[in-house]
């Protein structure tokens, strides 16, 4: 049985002119990283253009020496993607359409580990629990808090796209967080696990 060469030793050797070395981080996470922006972008070109987009970044970091071996490689290659698909839904100015159960984490950077079956349930409950609350904000503060956590705007973005000033639009996010957790209070609600 071919023993796996670990990601570390794998970049090294692609630092060191292993073109190969690559083709095999690459082939190996390749599904991973697919299925995690396709779950994004619900749209097999885009997920195609952000995945190459992905390792062009990759290359061009590990070529200038830029990578520091602080972090594993997936994760750091996860986060990378994940800011291409933010970049992605700015560009086109248009809000997300998420199905499914991963609605409410845009921002969270799946990490290294697999969540078991039981804390996924939880977790997928846990989010389609947040989007029903969600609806139940008035919508100046709804537009808000989807335009900062969905579409990772700034609060000074926020205030252009809406047409208020910045602390307006600051004091609508805190007063949709305290209606947020009103609404979670009076339904007893437990978002931990």
């Amino acid at each position: 049985m071919e023993l796996q060469i670990d990601d570390s030793v794998l970049v090294k050797d692609y630092i060191n002119g292993n073109e190969k070395a690559l083709e095999v981080l690459i082939n190996r996470h390749n599904q991973r990283i697919s299925s995690f922006i396709y779950s994004k972008v619900l749209d097999k070109d885009i997920t195609q253009d952000i995945f190459q987009d992905t390792f062009i970044k990759v290359i061009n970091t590990l070529k200038r020496g830029k990578y520091s071996e602080e972090g594993k490689f997936l994760p750091w290659v996860m986060r990378i993607s994940h800011n291409l698909v933010i970049d992605h839904f700015r560009r086109n100015k248009r809000m997300p359409m998420f199905e499914g159960t991963d609605d409410f984490n845009i921002f969270s950077v799946i990490g290294d580990q697999k969540l078991n079956v039981e804390k996924q349930m939880i977790k997928d409950q846990i989010d389609s629990d947040l989007n029903v609350m969600i609806e139940e904000l008035p919508e100046d503060q709804k537009e808000v808090l989807v335009m900062r956590i969905y579409k990772d705007m700034s609060f000074k973005e926020i205030s252009e796209n809406t047409g208020v000033s910045i602390n307006t639009a600051l004091g609508r996010m805190r007063y949709a967080l305290i209606n947020l957790r009103k609404i979670i209070e009076k339904n007893n609600i437990v978002l931990t696990n």
